[in-house]
């Protein structure tokens, strides 16, 4: 299960947070430890993770200010809050802003790794039962299953492969998409010829969208692509 799952971990007290580090290492998740929580929405803007572990009483931002900050850019991404608090209105606050789960300290590291696996399951079902095929990308409407981007003056068709890149791509919305899975979820292949191709769709797609200034698909260098919205 914990294959090349990334975790954001926030955590302001170091001797913790070095601890819960090394134990997620220990049982295979990337994990990237900050210390506060304008360090750690940063970091998220910049990077891809499948979850985030945020401790409640941090300085500078804490983590319900983290929290809301990730919700507007990513509504699905699980949030786990650890808090020394038990009282039942921080509880109900953390999952108003969207948090998936709720540890108090002291707590124990089995716990916790078990908590994390119950989340990652249950949200791994859930895309399952549910693949999304409309996208709304600014003033455009994404229609996978019609392979169609559609704006208010006209509707563009798409080939199988432009539609296929571009579902990848919102998946993914505002994180990275990395080159090799692209390939291998399109092409089954990652080979030269292949990504050179992918490279043409990727041009394609930013000239059907270059009308839309919210929208952008950045190269990240050495990693894959990302769609902005």
């Amino acid at each position: 299960m914990n294959n090349n799952i990334r975790i954001l971990l926030a955590e302001d007290d170091e001797n913790l947070g070095l601890l819960l580090k090394e134990y997620l290492l220990a049982k295979s998740f990337e994990t990237d430890l900050l210390p506060d929580g304008d360090k750690a929405f940063k970091s998220f803007q910049k990077n891809f993770y499948d979850l985030c572990i945020l401790d409640v009483m941090m300085p500078i931002k804490d983590g319900f200010t983290v929290a809301k900050e990730i919700r507007a850019i990513n509504k699905d991404i699980p949030i786990i809050f650890l808090t020394a608090k038990s009282m039942k209105d921080d509880i109900l606050q953390g999952f108003k802003l969207g948090g998936d789960d709720y540890i108090t300290k002291p707590f124990s590291m089995e716990e916790l790794l078990f908590r994390i696996e119950a989340i990652l399951r249950r949200t791994k079902a859930e895309s399952k039962l549910s693949p999304q095929n409309v996208y709304t990308l600014g003033k455009y409407t994404f229609d996978f299953q019609k392979q169609a981007l559609i704006a208010p003056d006209n509707t563009h068709k798409l080939t199988t492969k432009e539609s296929e890149l571009l579902k990848l791509l919102c998946d993914n919305i505002n994180e990275v998409l990395e080159r090799n899975y692209a390939l291998k979820s399109i092409w089954a292949d990652d080979s030269y010829f292949n990504a050179r191709s992918m490279d043409v769709y990727i041009t394609k797609l930013r000239k059907y969208l270059k009308d839309e200034p919210s929208i952008e698909i950045l190269n990240v260098h050495g990693k894959g692509f990302k769609l902005i919205v």
